[in-house]
């Protein structure tokens, strides 16, 4: 599905199949000399489909199509190399870019693996159905070479101009862009409606990635912005309320965490398991395991938000973390 939000910038519905994310949402922003693309899919089928067919229908040649990538989830960034060519500049943020073309190698996956272990993941379950993970399977097919980007860098495109805005949390180097003339914010997945964003902790990632991401929150809620485009599902019009909503969520999210850790001490995992999840399975035994995978890297991430805050504390117990609250 193709929608005009606004004259020259085009919202590209790509499905995720199979995803409960449903969808993503790439924008096409149309210039007189290069047009810019913003996120991209998966790399399967479903998703190259729709967002090709939706390029033709925008009558946009790829040979006058920049790209740039928000974050370095394969959602938004595992078609970029089906779209580069020669012309392209494909644009990301520094961090970003890095962990894009480090996970194409199998180290990659192995050392996250290992690290996600040592707070409690079960990895003798989870190896042997890696290639499962969408994460992993519908990344790019190679490397790319990107022009990286960093805060208030300018990029173009026919009348507008979009100031590039570092949101680390969600990813270590998510980027925003925001056209300060229309007050408009492409908001990758900093700031979505109708869910939370995950906000997990992994290998070589932020030292506090959830409190990052609160930052992240308030430096954008002192912007002038009156709408928001972002990566899944729809718009946002009153920026300033979704800010309040997602600050209040991951306050409610900290304090049932103190409260799982009133039983006891436990690893990340054990606490993952007796957190509240919007999903669909009566039990956590049922959830598929790159779901809990993604719940522990979130439980990871409140944790030692917590342990910075000296609300718990960590130790190490054989070959595991353990985390217990602080008297």
């Amino acid at each position: 599905m193709v929608e005009e939000i606004l004259s020259d910038i085009y919202k590209i519905e790509v499905p995720l199949p199979g995803n409960p994310l449903k969808a993503l949402n790439s924008y096409l922003i149309k210039g007189a000399g290069r047009n810019l693309l913003i996120d991209t899919g998966f790399n399967q089928a479903e998703c190259r489909e729709a967002l090709f067919k939706g390029l033709k229908m925008l009558g946009a040649d790829l040979e006058q199509t920049d790209i740039f990538i928000t974050h370095l989830h394969a959602d938004h960034c595992g078609l970029v190399t089906s779209l580069a060519n020669e012309k392209s500049v494909v644009y990301c943020g520094e961090i970003d870019a890095e962990r894009i073309n480090w996970s194409l190698s199998p180290t990659y996956w192995a050392e996250n693996l290992a690290f996600t272990s040592s707070y409690g993941f079960p990895l003798q379950e989870f190896s042997k159905s890696m290639l499962k993970h969408p994460g992993q399977k519908y990344s790019p097919d190679r490397e790319q070479a990107f022009h990286t980007v960093r805060e208030n860098d300018v990029i173009e495109v026919g009348d507008y101009r979009f100031v590039c805005l570092e949101t680390p949390g969600h990813t270590p180097g998510h980027i925003c862009l925001y056209e300060p003339d229309r007050k408009i914010l492409i908001s990758g997945d900093h700031i979505l409606e109708d869910i939370t964003p995950n906000i997990t902790m992994f290998l070589r990632g932020l030292s506090d990635p959830l409190g990052q991401y609160l930052k992240s929150l308030d430096k954008v809620d002192r912007m002038d912005i009156s709408l928001v485009l972002p990566g899944h599902r729809r718009l946002i019009s009153d920026v300033h309320k979704r800010v309040a909503e997602l600050k209040q969520h991951y306050d409610q999210r900290l304090n049932e965490v103190l409260n799982i850790l009133n039983k006891g001490r436990m690893s990340a995992y054990q606490v993952a398991s007796q957190i509240t999840w919007d999903l669909t399975y009566a039990a956590w035994e049922q959830f598929p395991l790159e779901q809990r995978w993604f719940a522990t890297g979130e439980a990871i991430s409140h944790l030692e938000h917590l342990r910075l805050k000296n609300r718990v504390r960590r130790f190490q117990n054989q070959e595991k973390l353990l985390f217990e609250l602080i008297a």
